[in-house]
């Protein structure tokens, strides 16, 4: 049976370790911050430990992390936030709810993140999404 054709992102890691001397275990560790970020957005979670997790430098790791995926970790994570948010949002939950939900301590940092990324304040994007705004 022929082997299925490599995606995107597989060809691309490839180039990436094809490129980079850093063991590709150090790759691994990236990614596993990344999963670490992803299930632990709303925790307050700092460059600093996200890069000792690695054994990195803190500057090593956020370009590494952006090699890898595009972004920095710090812009990953408030994109990731912020999409949390929007689902949250359209579930009805409380604007002041979401913004702890997500891991923002702050209603005017939450609002000014979001409507940077999305273009609507928390209370237009609710209006757009639910019948019942808070």
């Amino acid at each position: 049976m022929p082997k299925a054709p490599k995606t995107f992102y597989e060809r691309e890691l490839e180039r990436i370790y094809s490129e980079e001397v850093l063991p590709p275990e150090k790759f691994e560790q990236v990614r596993q911050s990344r999963t670490f970020m992803e299930e632990h957005y709303s925790d307050r979670l700092e460059l600093d430990d996200l890069a000792s997790a690695t054994h990195m430098s803190r500057f090593h790791f956020v370009r590494i992390f952006q090699q890898m995926y595009g972004l920095t970790p710090r812009v990953y994570l408030r994109d990731l936030r912020i999409a949390k948010a929007k689902d949250l949002i359209k579930t009805g939950l409380s604007i002041t709810q979401v913004c702890l939900e997500v891991g923002y301590q702050s209603m005017p940092t939450f609002s000014s993140v979001f409507k940077k990324c999305t273009g609507y304040t928390p209370r237009e994007y609710q209006r757009m999404h639910n019948s019942n705004p808070e």
